[in-house]
């Protein structure tokens, strides 16, 4: 056992404590000038190129225990620091930094024939939980977003994270002092224990929300246990469907990508749904690519029929986010049959369509009730950043608050300030 995993002696006093530093840093933060707070994520921009070695060194002992511990090649590469993807995030604050500042934004404006006016206006939404599993890199963008929208974050990164987590979360720290805006403003759980997070999700008094990132055993804990509000971001079980009206070669390639650009991200396509009208005249062409590409492909009955080196899918398999290069097809009846099977089996996160004709098109988009929702394009486009957004903090599947990627102005809510002139109510 790590030293960082050792069982507290207290967990209720640590978070407690935690607890009384983001109160006192939001009050700093809340009403930060957006100049310093774009120096924070400029300074941790650099910070971050700077320390790159530094970064690597550790991100490489998350590796090996890894490695030791058996984790699977899926999970490890989520969890895995380059030079490119060090930039990324650098990158990234700097992004963030160029966005427009959504706090004291005018959302709306009206006056009453009472003489009142009204004007909602975007505030912070507070201090932000944010619980996640290996990807260290979201340290980094959870951090930059909550600093631009004015939210203290604190941050839960899987124990297979935590010395890379532990020093970006330190750079950040570092960069927020430069700006003069309170350190605590970004803070980690000092301990990969987890009865901290039991305490955490607990702590009503000074949490405003919670966001969990990961598999399904982590969501559904943070769903049943918590009494702080949760933005989930669940599982990506997303679907490509090839319409009989689809352009071959793009099909072809919008598929491959979706599956095998890097398939440990939750907008990897997990499911290939085929029109049976394509069957003969689209799947070749896809399964080629897939295999060229080495991916495993599981089907139903009609589809191995078509390629004897399909492996037989079970209903398991429209149910799995495999996170692996391993995909599995579906053969549906039109688009009729593909929003049927999305609603069966899918996770409302991303999905689809390929088609050349409009008006199927348009029906799968009006249909489909997923967070985001796509006609000729990669489902590896659900990201914050493709979205103009800078980063997220999470794609999610709930239906209140926010859907899709959560960005700077999904981290935010708003105030009614109501203005009068001696204005009484009769």
């Amino acid at each position: 056992m790590n030293a960082q995993s050792k069982p507290t002696t207290d967990a209720a006093a640590i978070v407690a404590a935690l607890g009384e530093r983001a109160k006192r840093a939001a009050a700093g933060l809340r009403n930060a000038t957006t100049a310093a707070k774009n120096t924070a994520l400029t300074e941790g921009a650099r910070l971050i190129r700077a320390e790159k070695n530094a970064i690597l060194a550790a991100n490489a002992l998350d590796i090996a225990a890894a490695q030791k511990a058996g984790m699977n090649e899926a999970m490890q590469d989520r969890l895995l620091l380059n030079a490119t993807r060090i930039e990324g995030m650098a990158a990234a604050l700097e992004d963030i930094a160029a966005l427009p500042d959504p706090v004291g934004a005018v959302v709306e404006e009206w006056q009453r024939p009472s003489g009142l006016s009204f004007t909602r206006v975007r505030v912070p939404i507070g201090v932000i939980g944010v619980i996640y599993e290996a990807r260290p890199n979201v340290t980094a963008d959870a951090g930059a977003l909550c600093i631009k929208s004015g939210n203290v974050v604190v941050l839960r990164g899987g124990s297979d994270s935590f010395h890379s987590s532990k020093l970006i979360v330190d750079l950040l720290r570092r960069a927020l002092a430069t700006a003069g805006l309170p350190e605590d403003c970004v803070q980690l759980l000092p301990s990969t224990d987890r009865a901290l997070v039991g305490e955490l999700l607990k702590a009503m008094d000074w949490l405003d929300l919670i966001v969990p990132r990961g598999g399904r055993s982590l969501i559904d804990r943070v769903t049943a246990e918590s009494r702080v509000p949760v933005l989930r971001h669940y599982e990506g079980l997303c679907h490509v469907y090839v319409d009989h009206d689809a352009n071959v070669d793009m099909a072809r390639d919008i598929v491959a990508n979706a599956k095998m650009r890097r398939v440990s991200v939750c907008g990897a396509a997990e499911t290939l749904l085929i029109d049976r009208a394509a069957l003969d005249t689209h799947f070749k062409a896809i399964a080629d690519r897939l295999f060229d590409l080495g991916c495993e492909v599981r089907g139903d009955a009609d589809v191995q029929r078509r390629d004897k080196r399909v492996l037989p899918a079970t209903d398991k398999d429209w149910r799995t986010e495999y996170l692996a290069p391993i995909i599995s097809v579906a053969t549906v009846d039109g688009v009729d049959g593909a929003v049927r099977h999305i609603s069966a089996y899918g996770s409302q996160h991303t999905d689809s369509i390929v088609t050349d004709n409009e008006a199927t098109a348009q029906r799968f988009l009006r249909e489909v009730d997923s967070a985001i929702v796509m006609h000729n394009a990669s489902t590896q486009f659900a990201d914050g950043g493709e979205f103009g957004l800078g980063a997220e903090i999470g794609i999610s599947t709930n239906r209140m608050h926010a859907r899709g990627p959560v960005g700077l102005v999904e981290l935010t809510t708003y105030k009614n300030v109501v203005r009068g002139k001696g204005t009484l109510r009769p």
